[in-house]
């Protein structure tokens, strides 16, 4: 045996074959086939596109769940403002020993007439409940906004008997330009105001505030895809204009104004997002002079609602 130099190891058994056996029982054939479509990144677990549409998602419940909790609009011309603008209060809390104003006396007058809670509390609990806003001594809590239905817009809108012109905000997440756009839009006769329900600012005490107390006097609607309805008011026939720093007329071109109309304003950063600016009938731009980039949403609402405005008093459209 010490002779042999085959190695033990190397023996086959009696009836093997080296390599693949013939046949492969169809495992080939199913290994060739498709899986289908690759899923979108963002439905892939792995994928960074996946971490943040939750990251977002996540923001997004967040904000709903806050906005379900009272508000409080804090400082002393802001809550004057809205006490005579009807904004619904359940409670004004007042901070002992403040310096008493003329608006002190105001706040205080109006919501005793109106059959609110006026509450005295130390300064240091009213800054808790503002989270440390500059409140003046005097705060008002709102309940959670209740928001309209889109239909609820069109039917406000023939009950004026003027013709329609709504707001849309695409992804406008400062309260702040929310409640500047409100404001903007009631003072230029818009009947509503639309947000898409996700990645939006809502009806926060920031907002309410911004808004002078408008808010209550504008409808404000919420839909669940806002290219979805944007086309459904297209289909009863109204014109969507969307504001676009590259649009396809300058305002002093928009001959749309007249029409029934959607303006629609994109975010702060990115502007428009793709399927609501295809969606758009025209795109319209403010020229500015040489050396500026952009206005913010708000401001360039105002500019844009004014010149809407001024062309329907010309039409006798208003």
């Amino acid at each position: 045996m010490a002779g042999n130099s085959r190695r033990q190891g190397a023996i086959r058994k009696p009836g093997t074959k080296k390599g693949q056996v013939v046949g492969s029982g169809g495992q080939r054939r199913k290994g060739l086939e498709g899986k289908g479509p690759t899923p979108k990144a963002e439905d892939r677990p792995g994928h960074k596109a996946y971490r943040m549409a939750n990251a977002r998602d996540r923001k997004d419940q967040a904000r709903q769940k806050k906005a379900d909790k009272p508000e409080l609009i804090a400082g002393r011309n802001p809550v004057v403002e809205a006490l005579r603008a009807d904004v619904p209060a359940t409670a004004l809390y007042v901070a002992i020993n403040i310096d008493i104003d003329d608006r002190v006396n105001e706040a205080v007058r109006l919501a005793g007439d109106k059959g609110i809670s006026i509450l005295e509390i130390p300064r240091e609990e009213l800054d808790r409940k503002t989270n440390r806003a500059m409140h003046q001594g005097l705060g008002l809590q709102v309940p959670p906004f209740q928001y309209a239905d889109p239909r609820d817009l069109m039917a406000v809108a023939k009950d004026s008997g003027q013709t329609p012109l709504f707001v849309a905000l695409d992804g406008v997440t400062d309260p702040r330009n929310l409640g500047a756009v409100i404001r903007s839009a009631a003072a230029f006769g818009a009947q509503g105001v639309l947000l898409p329900e996700r990645r939006s600012a809502g009806m926060t005490a920031v907002a309410w505030r911004t808004s002078a107390g408008t808010a209550a006097k504008l409808p404000i609607a919420v839909a669940t895809n806002l290219t979805r309805q944007l086309k459904a008011w297209k289909d009863e026939g109204l014109m969507v204009v969307g504001l676009d720093a590259d649009g396809s007329v300058d305002i002093d071109e928009l001959d749309l104004a007249a029409d029934p109309l959607v303006i629609v304003l994109g975010s702060e950063g990115r502007g428009l997002s793709r399927l609501v600016r295809e969606t758009c009938d025209a795109t319209v731009s403010i020229p500015m002079a040489a050396g500026v980039e952009s206005l913010n949403a708000s401001v360039a609402a105002g500019v844009l609602l004014a010149e809407v405005a001024r062309r329907r008093r010309l039409a006798g459209r208003v």
